[in-house]
């Protein structure tokens, strides 16, 4: 589907509106400066630079405004904004003629001081608008922050909807779709609205989860045009996915407890998972409490030489994560490169690699690793012995590797293991019973996933062969 002219133009917005605010700040700046004697000489740049912002500040606020008509926002807010906007552009412009006119200097300084004022409460409305009403002093770091729930004594008295669903969808929904934005008319932030949907309909079907619109968009590849949330978002998880899944399968009921609707083996360690006898509960904590110390840079710097890419976790964090994933033909040697950050590295990416199973015995010694990505890789049983050392491993993906059934027993020892993702796996169908006994507070995800197909998608259609 194309978009109109004006809808592109509208999507220009985000970018456009930094200009006029950096722009109109200097020439503020500026004229502050050049009213002292000893930066006099700043006063011609005055000129040029108010010029540029004011061009910026009208052009944003034509942007803005085809933006609010393509667009869904909170009434209230966005008339706001788009004022304060407008007022902005024309005090700017005023600005730029009084300077040229040569008014008077405290004219021009208080109108200085009127347009600095216009821009701040502009971003602020504007940030309000896209980040929420909390985001100055909402703490976050993205898709790697816990969700943090309510405590939970006990999840079968909970109720779903309040306890449980609401949380998730306002972690990872109500950004575009809450109170400040509903992207394509659909607000989620208010039961009834959400079973209203949006533009395109209805997105919930109680008890038909795989044809409600919400279960198909999740499921769909990350890059494809209709997937939720959009791929630069945060995304949800497998066991979140896995929670709105049942949730809507069993009626998406909003005042009934967990109790009074039937749980699969496989929803029910997810929703142990909640619960909680203490003050505070996180539902994904693969980020250790305690502290630790700044990695080695000299040894961090030999991991990037050989394309490893080694970030921090979260903000502020001395804990890292390290993908292998672009490097060619790993070999034992470029895992020993771990080594000297043993202490540090708790995320490992070696999917699609080389690796074998000499190379999970080093691996066993990053002691920290909670979370490992295996897959597609050439890892047997004999390998997988060597994990059962990572006592705070909590994820492990094993697709497409040849271990067995046998090969995980070696690890039911684990007691922080939460998921393991085991399709592709030597593991017969006649086994997931016996695995699932073994390892019964665990997620254990088989596969069988499947993606639909919509109207939009493009399809290649073959003529019979002719016999």
């Amino acid at each position: 589907m194309f978009i109109t002219i004006a809808e592109f133009i509208g999507r220009l917005h985000p970018l456009l509106v930094h200009l006029p605010i950096g722009i109109l700040l200097i020439a503020c700046l500026l004229q502050w400066l050049s009213s002292k004697q000893r930066f006099s000489e700043l006063y011609q740049a005055i000129t040029i630079t108010l010029l540029c912002g004011m061009v910026a500040a009208i052009a944003s606020t034509i942007s803005g405004y085809l933006l609010r008509m393509n667009e869904d926002y909170d009434e209230q807010l966005v008339n706001i904004h788009q004022w304060l906007g407008i007022s902005t552009a024309v005090i700017s412009i005023i600005f730029y003629f009084l300077h040229r006119r040569n008014a008077p200097v405290k004219v021009r300084l208080g109108i200085s001081v009127l347009l600095f004022l216009l821009i701040v409460l502009t971003g602020h409305f504007g940030g309000t608008l896209t980040h929420g009403s909390d985001y100055l002093s909402f703490s976050g770091s993205g898709e790697t922050t816990a969700i943090r729930q309510k405590p939970i004594a006990d999840v079968q008295e909970a109720m779903i909807y309040t306890d449980i669903v609401q949380p998730l969808l306002q972690t990872k929904c109500y950004g575009c779709h809450g109170k400040n934005k509903q992207k394509g008319g659909l607000r989620m932030d208010d039961s009834a609205r959400l079973w209203k949907g949006g533009k395109d309909g209805i997105v919930l079907i109680a008890g038909k989860a795989d044809e409600s619109e919400m279960i198909k968009r999740l499921l769909l590849p990350r890059n494809h045009e209709d997937h939720m949330p959009p791929k630069e978002k945060p995304q949800l998880n497998e066991q979140e996915i896995a929670l709105l899944h049942w949730w809507i399968a069993s009626g998406a009921p909003f005042r009934k407890k967990v109790k009074e609707v039937k749980q699969s083996e496989t929803i029910k360690p997810i929703l142990i998972s909640f619960q909680n006898n203490g003050p505070e509960k996180k539902l994904i904590s693969d980020i250790p409490v305690t502290a630790v110390n700044r990695g080695d840079e000299e040894a961090i710097n030999k991991l990037k030489e050989r394309g490893v890419v080694v970030l921090p976790v979260a903000q502020n964090s001395n804990y890292l994560m390290a993908s292998f994933v672009i490097v060619d033909s790993v070999t034992d040697s470029d895992i020993a490169l771990l080594l000297p950050l043993q202490q540090q590295f708790i995320w490992l990416k070696l999917g699609n690699t080389r690796i074998s199973d000499s190379s999970l015995y080093v691996i066993s010694k990053l002691k920290n690793i909670t979370r490992l990505q295996l897959d597609h890789t050439n890892i047997t049983d004999t390998g997988l012995a060597h994990l059962r050392s990572l006592t705070n491993l909590q994820y492990l993906n094993l697709v497409g590797t040849k271990v067995s059934l046998q090969g995980m027993l070696a690890l039911k020892e684990l007691k922080n293991l939460q998921s393991v993702y085991l399709y592709q796996t030597l593991i017969k169908s006649s086994e997931w019973t016996a695995l699932k006994n073994n390892f019964p507070h665990i997620l254990i995800d088989s596969g069988g996933y499947s993606v639909p197909i919509f109207e939009t998608d493009t399809t290649l259609v073959k003529p019979k062969k002719k016999s």
